[in-house]
């Protein structure tokens, strides 16, 4: 049987109404304001199932990555800006940065004056191989092209029938690392969407292990907010291991912070980019 999508947008044009849509957002204020450790909310169904296949289909001819990672904190991980991907798909990550969906958000979160990012920076279509892995984190906080905070994250998964022993889940950590609160397999249609801070850690820890070598592949979009001042830290990803785990701790940006904290800013502003390309 059919559910009925959550998110009211036309499979065709991609077009969605404006009340509908501030509607959903305030019928799901409770779910996701009242989420431990950290505001968030798992939605299945949320698109008509054939907007998503469209999608799949699109990807089957992928172009070069924008970014691959291959490292003990994030391993065979690409992504791929919407630009460069087929118009529909494009188009569909238009329609995420438009009003109405802006205002889907802002009524579920409680958090208004969401800005979205035109440049998709760090986000798009992200693609993990069989084997890869994104250890437990928290999301770099300014966005330094048009230095706003970042405020939000929406995943929507496109793999269809995932198990949950194929890995890739996507889990919820404490804020001190101590215990997995959540974990949500990355199944077709299923988005989850979470508030974003200094310590609000998750990730997908467990390698992809699909049995037909599939990857693992979602959409991902990332919301700011006009809040950030000149007493705020600014931080890349915080990398997190989990306790009794074989994951890394990420000296690299350990030492690049205890540097960056030494040096006097004018200093660290002239040979920071010298050191990164290093490996400093």
């Amino acid at each position: 049987m059919t559910q009925t999508p959550a998110y009211p947008i036309d499979a065709e044009t991609l077009l969605t109404p404006t009340d509908a849509a501030r509607a959903l957002g305030k019928s799901h204020a409770g779910v996701y304001q009242s989420g431990e450790p950290y505001h968030h909310i798992c939605i299945d169904n949320f698109l008509p199932e054939s907007i998503l296949e469209r999608v799949c289909r699109d990807l089957e001819n992928m172009p070069a990555a924008e970014a691959s990672f291959s490292r003990a904190q994030e391993n065979l991980k690409s992504s791929y800006i919407p630009e460069r991907l087929p118009e529909f798909t494009r188009n569909l990550f238009y329609a995420f940065n438009s009003r109405p969906f802006i205002l889907f958000l802002e009524e579920m979160t409680g958090i208004r004056g969401l800005i979205p990012d035109p440049y998709y920076n760090g986000a798009g279509i992200h693609k993990t191989l069989n084997g890869g892995h994104l250890d437990i984190h928290a999301d770099f906080n300014l966005h330094k092209q048009m230095g706003v905070e970042r405020r939000l994250n929406v995943l929507i998964y496109l793999n269809k029938n995932w198990q949950e022993d194929w890995g890739g889940s996507f889990e919820i950590w404490d804020n001190d690392m101590t215990r997995k609160m959540a974990s949500f397999v990355p199944t077709f249609n299923r988005m989850v969407c979470f508030s974003t801070g200094s310590d609000t850690f998750h990730g997908n820890p467990e390698p992809v292990n699909h049995p037909d070598g599939e990857a693992r592949q979602s959409i991902a979009l990332y919301y700011y907010t006009a809040t950030w001042d000149d007493t705020r830290k600014e931080h890349t990803t915080l990398f997190r291991p989990r306790p009794g785990s074989a994951d890394q701790t990420d000296r690299l940006v350990a030492r690049r912070a205890m540097v960056k904290d030494i040096l006097p800013p004018a200093i660290y502003r002239r040979i920071g980019s010298k050191l990164r390309r290093l490996g400093l």
